[in-house]
C-alpha cells in the first residue's frame, strides 16, 4: 500500500489501476423517521427518532464552519481532484521517519469512504475509495462535495451530519455556531471518541486549539478572531437529552405516535411551549433547589387560558433523573387544596366577610392544629384563607359537605381520586402538579374548566399537515359572584398572607401556598390573568426537606418562572368573569276574573312513614 501511495505522489497520476468506474446512485440514509418538536416560534426542541439532520446548505453556514473543516481536514480541497499526492507524501514521510502514521485521505475521499465503502483496512477499499474520489470530484462540485460531506459524517455521540451534532452537542442550529464552536466540531473529525466535547473535555480543547491554529494559518478567521475563540467557554449539554424541553417531549411524544402509527417520514410538530420561558423555569428551579433543599427535586407547569402549555419541568436534570414528576409525580397538595374547599363554601352563600372562629375543632375524631401556635378567635373567611388556617378549612369542609368539595374540585379540572376524610381539606389528597395547573387555570380564566394540551400540528417535511388542534368551546366551571370573590380572597394571600415573596410588582396576581405535613411536599399555586403556574418541591424519596414551607422556596421559584412569563407571554389582569346573575323577579299576585266561582284547595293523600 506504501509503494502505491509513494507511486502516487511522486507521479501526481494513478499507476496502473481499473478503469474509473461509474458511481452509483447516492445511497439512501437508512434510519428510523425523526419526529422534530419545535416551539410555539419554530425554536426546534428537541429530536426523536433518527438522527441524522437534514443535508446542510452551505450558504446558510457562517463561512468558518466549512472553513475549519477543510483547514484541518484537507487544506489542498479546493486545489486536488480528489487525492492529494501533496498530503500523501507527507504521511509517508512521517511513516518512514518517526513511526506516526498519519491520515492522508482527502475530504472527498472520505465521503467516499461513507458513502459507498466498509471502513476496513484493505489495499481493495482503498483503491477503490481513490477511484469514487475521482469520479466524485467529475461528478459534483467542490461546494457540493463539502455539503455532502457535512451532512453524513459522524460527530460522535449518535450525532451524524453537522446539524444534528450542533443541536445535540450545543443546542442550537448550525447556522448560529460560533468559530470556536465550529472548531470543536471539526476536531471531532480526528476521532468521535477521543475529542468528543461532551465526553472528553480537554482532548477537546487541545485539539480545538489545534484547529484555530489551522484556520488562522489558512486565513479562514483573523488574528482577533482567533484570540476571542480561545477565551471562548461554550455550554456543551452532556447529553443530548441535557438541552431543555425534554420531559415536556416524552409527554408529547406518545401523543404524537398515537396519531400517526409508526412515522414512515420525517415529521415536524408543532407545540404550545414557551422554549425561552422553558429553559429559565429549568435555570431557575435547580437553581432555588440547590439553595434550599439538599437532593431535593421540582417540577414547574405553566398554562395559559385556554389550557396550552407554556412550560413543563419535571425535575432538576432529565440526564441523570427523567422521571417527569410534572406529569406523573402523585403528592399531596397541602394548603393548595383549600381555594377548592372555599371556593365550595362561596358557592354555598358564604362571602368573604363572613365571621368564623379560629379555635379547637374535632370531627369525627381528628383535631387539625394551624401552622402557627396558638388561635387567633373571630375571624372573617378572607383571613382564614390569607392565613392558612388549618381549623377553619377543616371544619368548612365538614359544613358545606366533602362530597361537595371533591366535586367542586372535579369540575375546575382534578382528575385524580379525592379521598373525602375529615383530613381531605387540608390537602391529603394525591395530585401531580399537572392537573392543579389545570385547575387553577379556571381561577384565572374567567371561570372556564379547560384541558391542558400540548400539540397544535403535525406535519410532514414537505408541509402535508396529518393532524391540526381544533380550539373547542369553552366550558363554564365557576359563575359569579363566588369566582370574583375567591380571586379577591386569593390576591390576599400574596398581599397580606402567607405568600408574600410570590408578589409581582406592577401585575394582578393571586395564588396559594402549600405545604404538607412533616414537610414533605411544598407548593405554590398561582395566576395572573390568563396564565396560571404551579410549582412543586420536595424529594423523591418522599423524606422531609426541613422547615421548607410554600411560602418559602416555591414563592421564590414561582415568582422567577412568573417574571419571565408575563413579559414573553399574552397576560392580563385577572378576569372578572360571567356577571353575577339576576336575582329572580317578584312574584305577582294574579287575580281572578270577575265571575269566576271561588275553588277549595283539595286536600291531597298523604303517604305513611314508619
Amino acid at each position: 500500500m506504501i509503494g502505491l501511495l509513494a507511486a502516487v505522489s511522486l507521479s501526481g497520476v494513478l499507476p496502473d489501476l481499473p478503469k474509473v468506474p461509474e458511481l452509483p446512485a447516492l445511497p439512501p440514509i437508512q434510519r428510523d423517521a425523526q419526529i422534530t418538536y419545535v416551539d410555539r416560534t419554530g425554536a426546534v426542541l428537541g429530536v426523536r427518532g433518527g438522527r441524522y439532520a437534514p443535508p446542510v446548505d452551505l450558504a446558510r453556514l457562517p463561512p468558518y464552519v466549512p472553513g475549519a473543516f477543510v483547514a484541518i481536514e484537507d487544506r489542498r480541497f479546493y486545489e486536488h481532484t480528489g487525492f492529494d499526492p501533496m498530503g500523501i507524501a507527507r504521511a509517508i514521510v512521517a511513516d518512514v521517519t518517526d513511526g506516526k502514521r498519519q491520515g492522508a485521505s482527502t475530504i472527498t475521499q472520505q465521503l467516499a469512504r461513507n458513502l459507498y465503502l466498509s471502513s476496513d483496512r484493505t489495499l481493495e477499499r482503498k483503491a477503490n475509495e481513490l477511484l469514487y474520489a475521482i469520479q466524485l470530484e467529475r461528478t459534483y462540485s467542490k461546494k457540493q462535495i463539502l455539503g455532502l460531506y457535512l451532512s453524513r459524517v459522524y460527530f460522535g455521540s449518535g450525532a451524524y451530519g453537522i446539524e444534528a451534532a450542533s443541536q445535540r452537542y450545543f443546542g442550537k442550529s448550525a447556522a448560529k455556531l460560533s468559530v470556536r464552536e465550529a472548531a470543536m466540531l471539526a476536531g471531532v473529525m480526528k476521532s468521535p471518541t477521543n475529542y468528543n466535547p461532551a465526553l472528553e473535555p480537554e482532548r477537546s480543547a487541545e485539539r480545538t486549539k489545534l484547529v484555530l491554529d489551522a484556520m488562522a494559518e489558512t486565513g479562514v478567521i483573523t488574528a482577533k478572531q482567533k484570540s476571542k475563540a480561545l477565551a471562548e467557554k461554550p455550554k456543551v449539554y452532556q447529553t443530548a437529552l441535557n438541552a431543555p424541553a425534554q420531559y415536556f417531549i416524552d409527554w408529547l411524544d406518545g401523543q404524537t405516535r398515537a396519531r400517526v402509527g409508526t412515522p414512515r417520514q420525517d415529521l415536524i410538530v408543532d407545540t404550545t411551549l414557551d422554549l425561552k420561558l422553558e429553559a429559565s423555569a429549568s435555570d431557575t428551579a435547580k437553581a432555588v433547589v440547590a439553595r434550599y433543599v439538599k437532593s431535593g427535586q421540582a417540577a414547574v407547569v405553566s398554562v395559559d387560558g385556554q389550557g396550552a402549555i407554556r412550560a413543563l419541568v419535571g425535575g432538576t436534570d432529565y440526564a441523570t433523573q427523567p422521571f417527569n414528576r410534572a406529569v406523573d409525580a402523585h403528592r399531596q397538595a397541602g394548603s393548595s387544596w383549600k381555594p377548592f374547599v372555599y371556593l365550595t363554601a362561596l358557592e354555598a352563600g358564604r362571602t368573604p366577610d363572613t365571621p368564623v372562629v379560629d379555635e379547637p375543632v374535632t370531627i369525627n375524631g381528628w383535631t387539625p392544629s394551624n401552622y402557627e401556635p396558638g388561635y387567633l378567635g373571630p375571624i372573617t373567611l378572607q383571613q382564614a384563607l390569607a392565613h392558612s388556617i388549618n381549623t377553619v378549612a377543616a371544619r368548612l369542609a365538614d359544613e358545606v359537605g366533602r362530597p361537595n368539595v371533591a366535586a367542586t374540585a372535579r369540575r375546575v379540572g382534578i382528575v385524580s381520586t379525592v379521598n373525602t376524610d375529615p383530613a381531605m381539606a387540608l390537602g391529603t389528597t394525591l395530585v401531580t402538579p399537572l392537573e392543579m395547573a389545570q385547575a387553577y387555570a379556571a381561577f384565572g380564566n374567567g371561570g372556564n374548566r379547560v384541558a391542558v394540551y400540548g400539540l397544535e400540528r403535525i406535519r410532514t417535511a414537505g408541509g402535508q399537515v396529518l393532524y391540526q388542534r381544533r380550539p373547542s368551546p369553552p366550558v363554564p366551571a365557576i359563575a359569579n359572584p363566588p369566582l370574583s370573590e375567591l380571586n379577591l380572597m386569593l390576591r390576599t394571600v400574596i398581599t397580606q398572607g402567607t405568600g408574600t415573596r410570590a408578589a409581582l410588582p406592577g401585575y394582578d396576581v393571586a395564588g396559594k401556598t402549600g405545604t404538607t405535613s412533616d414537610y414533605k411536599d411544598a407548593w405554590f399555586a398561582g395566576y395572573t390573568g390568563n396564565l396560571a403556574t404551579v410549582v412543586w418541591m420536595g424529594r423523591d424519596d418522599a423524606q422531609p426537606m426541613g422547615r421548607i414551607t410554600g411560602g418559602m422556596a416555591p414563592a421564590e421559584l414561582w415568582k422567577g418562572v412568573m417574571g419571565v412569563a408575563v413579559k414573553r407571554l399574552p397576560v392580563s389582569a385577572i378576569p372578572p368573569g360571567p356577571p353575577a346573575p339576576l336575582p329572580p323577579p317578584p312574584a305577582i299576585e294574579t287575580l281572578a276574573p270577575p265571575g269566576t266561582p271561588a275553588t277549595t284547595p283539595q286536600p291531597q293523600p298523604v303517604t305513611p312513614t314508619s
